[in-house]
């Protein structure tokens, strides 16, 4: 099958599940320990009952956070343990480490990690970052897309199971990623609002 076969096999689907990315609201944060803790913690997890419930109350708890160097002073005088309790320490770990490589870069606010994710140092970044645990290339177009670029797809579980629901059989990320920005193009809506559209059915 080719990519273009696979993605009319896809809005065919969507279209028979009443789902469409036209229109549809893109994930995203104006607070970077909040866009930071959604991509530490969203992997393999609930979101609705588990990461989101967080990263609100990390927004209410500390508002001050919404910069890099709010969010590392928040993290050295504080415990985000108690702020936000969670089974194992790696993963809050992240949020710091990536923090970390963002200060490095002066990338302070979210609209700056927007661009840079987009921009001519998006490579070096992305290498920083992916070299962290648990950072890999999902996560990194997830942070992107928390940023709020509406043209980059993450390719998770939920996709690969609306994808197989669709009759696609090569559900690797590559594949599907070309899959996803052929049937927005398809349909002319932008591949991160399809991406938001088919994570947004899955989440009940």
């Amino acid at each position: 099958m080719t990519t273009t076969s696979d993605a009319e096999l896809l809005l065919g689907h969507l279209d028979r599940e009443g789902i469409t990315g036209a229109g549809a609201v893109t994930r995203g944060w104006d607070h970077m320990g909040a866009v930071l803790t959604d991509a530490a913690l969203q992997s393999g997890r609930r979101y609705k009952t588990q990461v989101l419930p967080r990263v609100r109350r990390l927004i209410t708890a500390w508002p001050d956070a919404n910069t890099t160097t709010g969010l590392l002073r928040r993290l050295n005088t504080d415990d985000i343990s108690a702020t936000l309790p969670w089974n194992g320490p790696r993963r809050l770990a992240k949020i710091p480490a990536m923090a970390t490589v963002l200060q490095q870069h002066t990338i302070e606010t979210v609209p700056e990690l927007a661009e840079a994710l987009a921009g001519p140092e998006r490579d070096v970044l992305r290498a920083e970052l992916g070299a962290l645990w648990g950072v890999g290339p999902k996560t990194l177009n997830y942070l992107s897309i928390l940023a709020g670029d509406a043209h980059v797809v993450a390719i998770d579980v939920q996709v690969r199971a609306v994808a197989r629901a669709a009759g696609i059989t090569d559900v690797t990320t590559s594949h599907l990623e070309i899959v996803l920005h052929e049937a927005a193009a398809i349909r002319g809506w932008r591949p991160g609002d399809l991406d938001a559209a088919i994570w947004g059915s899955t989440q009940g």
